[in-house]
């Protein structure tokens, strides 16, 4: 009965919403009401939906997506999938948050060459690293530099230093690669501790400095917006930084999967190797890129084909990647067991090895094209 609702006025001024919210949040299918008047077009909302409207509220306030509001309203109750929810987007503003300190600690820096002219331009620090470590890192990014001169950004290797480690980046906007060491700040050099330092190192002066790694114990390295310096073993290299600001990799670094496989390297390998594929194009000049679908089963079952494989109401997750990428992944990777994280055909597909949460390489989905 009408008189056991609430029109739309009475559900705003009982939940907090406004009623163009409520009629907004109406039509984008997240929350409705319990009935319509057919000849007015009045809406009127049921007494249980004023919990969920209050709830809504504080959500929208917190920033969670209207999608995952749909979700977190429609969840089960007691299946636990509104919680989960909730602390993954709890996870994502923490993150932000500390994302934020870090570009502000930057922030700072360039503030303080402003008001200060006659100090040094470009901060740098001086770190001690085991050239083992270094060059492992190295060889885990290396592979994944752009090369294309439209985006010069992308041609070096990122080299972040903060708290005692040094984060390595690198990607061409089609796969990116993380590794990391840990290193020994040099007495007296650098600046204030825990301020974060960066500089990309062009893909020429990385090959220079990774061919000085081997063979010795410990490598002196130098990192400052405009420099950058490795000593090891009695030779020393260094060059100018590219002078660009780099993306924001810290946001593609955290990806959420539904689906997790183990396998050992040689087993992915052999899948890959074997699968056939579909020639698409490349943006750029050169020859046609190998795509492939791999598909995980409900059981971890791992395939691959050249389109999308067989449909089992759900179960399957595929995702469409470049075969020759993906190779040189597994080849950058240096580890035997292989764990692979997938979110879905449109979120990146993550490499990494068992428990080596600050090394691993992604790679973006490839859309294949409806025709082809």
């Amino acid at each position: 009965m009408e008189s056991d609702m609430r029109s739309i006025g009475e559900m705003a001024g009982d939940s907090g919403l406004p009623v163009s919210a409520l009629r907004f949040y109406d039509g984008a299918g997240v929350f409705g009401p319990a009935r319509v008047d057919p000849r007015t077009g009045y809406r009127w909302y049921g007494p249980e939906q004023l919990a969920d409207a209050r709830l809504l509220g504080r959500l929208r306030r917190v920033g969670l997506p209207l999608a995952e509001i749909r979700l977190v309203l429609a969840a089960v109750p007691g299946s636990g999938e509104a919680h989960r929810i909730v602390d993954a987007h709890l996870r994502r503003l923490e993150d932000g948050l500390s994302d934020a300190r870090r570009e502000l600690s930057f922030v700072r820096a360039l503030l303080d060459q402003r008001e200060h002219p006659m100090s040094p331009n470009h901060p740098e620090i001086t770190v001690t690293v085991a050239a083992a470590e270094l060059a492992a890192a190295l060889d885990a990014v290396r592979f994944a530099v752009g090369g294309d001169p439209a985006h010069p950004v992308l041609t070096g290797v990122l080299f972040e230093a903060e708290g005692g480690r040094l984060q390595l980046v690198a990607t061409d906007r089609y796969r990116m690669a993380f590794a990391s060491a840990p290193v020994r700040p040099s007495a007296g050099a650098g600046p204030a501790a825990g301020a974060p330092v960066a500089v990309i190192v062009p893909a020429a002066l990385v090959d220079g400095a990774r061919a000085l790694l081997t063979g010795c114990a410990e490598a002196l390295l130098t990192i400052g917006p405009a420099r950058f310096a490795l000593e090891a073993a009695g030779h020393r290299i260094e060059g100018a930084g590219l002078d660009h600001d780099y993306p924001d990799y810290r946001r593609l670094a955290r990806v959420e999967h539904t689906r997790r496989v183990e396998i050992s390297a040689a087993a992915l390998r052999r899948v890959v190797s074997g699968a056939d594929v579909r020639l698409l194009p490349r943006e750029q000049d050169g020859p046609d890129r190998e795509v492939m679908v791999l598909t995980v089963g409900p059981e971890g079952e791992l395939s691959a084909t050249p389109g999308a494989g067989r449909d089992t109401a759900g179960e399957d997750l595929q995702i469409a990647v470049d075969r020759e990428f993906l190779l040189d992944a597994l080849g950058a990777g240096g580890s035997e067991q292989l764990v692979l994280e997938l979110g879905g055909p449109i979120a990146p597909l993550a490499i990494r090895g068992p428990g080596r949460e600050d090394a691993f390489s992604l790679l973006m989905p490839v859309r294949i094209p409806e025709a082809a």
